[in-house]
């Protein structure tokens, strides 16, 4: 492969790994997949040599650890703010079906609205809703936190695989 095109590809992997990395910021955008993806369309176009595929098995564990931990640190401080197991798991389908039924922002506001709800329904007082939903959303903060830390060691794995490759 040619030289200008080995740059222009690790050029576009780059930026493409940013735009992963700084959607993150949007709760419902999969950063870290699309970063997966992004390594697993350069490992294709480059060729898998030994270094890479460990690179890319580490790179497929901190996807999927990262999808697990977003979800324990939302539930987490949804529970932490006084949510029934029952409002985090109704929180859970909410989330995914207002962002399959009104992308990209329906899960967004499907996800505290049926926390804040159904704990309005449990408690039958606003304010104890209202912390339990903020809870939720404490819990979004710190799941960003870990997500943005995991993809940014997915990306300076990447780099590893390109400089060491």
């Amino acid at each position: 492969m040619p030289q200008w095109l080995e740059v222009i590809i690790v050029i576009l992997v780059q930026i493409c790994l940013l735009v992963g990395l700084f959607g993150l910021i949007i709760p419902i955008f999969p950063g870290v997949i699309v970063m997966w993806l992004v390594a697993l369309g350069y490992g294709v176009v480059t060729g898998f040599h030994t270094l890479g595929v460990v690179i890319f098995v580490a790179i497929t564990l901190l996807m999927l650890f990262s999808t697990i931990v977003d979800n324990i640190l939302m539930g987490a401080g949804a529970r932490k703010g006084g949510a029934s197991w029952l409002s985090i798991w109704v929180a859970l389908v909410a989330g995914v079906a207002g962002t399959l039924i009104f992308p990209p922002f329906g899960g967004l506001i499907a996800a505290p609205l049926s926390v804040f709800l159904l704990e309005l329904v449990r408690y039958r007082e606003w304010r104890r809703a209202l912390t339990a939903t903020g809870g939720m959303a404490s819990g979004w903060g710190l799941s960003f936190v870990a997500r943005f830390l995991i993809g940014f060691i997915i990306m300076a794995l990447w780099w590893l695989w390109v400089w060491k490759g």
